[in-house]
């Protein structure tokens, strides 16, 4: 997956696990000549939110600005720092469903 972090315009790869990271940098090398700096983010699991409530759904985009990031579709995604943090959202707020795939959009 291809995030861009919410309020500007890095970009952040999601992979599932390391390796992953290392075929891209090396098919971008390899492909294209593109050399590629890659460095790890303290993120655990990213979930694409949705609401009823968009205000709700604004807050929390607002205040966990730093976790928020967009899909290539625009969507809006929250990226957990650990289970404990993503539970702790989960259980705070109520109103904002947190998917674990972004087939929902679908």
């Amino acid at each position: 997956q291809l995030f861009t972090q919410f309020g500007g315009n890095k970009k952040i790869i999601g992979c599932v696990g390391e390796l992953q990271f290392e075929v891209i940098q090396y098919r971008l090398l390899q492909e294209y000549g593109a050399s590629v700096q890659m460095n790890s983010l303290p993120f655990y699991k990213a979930c694409w939110l949705t609401s009823t409530d968009p205000k709700k759904l604004e807050d929390f985009i607002r205040f966990k600005q730093g976790n928020i990031a967009e899909d290539k579709d625009g969507h809006i995604v929250y990226l957990a720092q650990s289970e404990w943090f993503l539970n702790t959202e989960i259980q705070n707020n109520p109103d904002i469903k947190f998917h674990f795939t972004s087939e929902i959009h679908k």
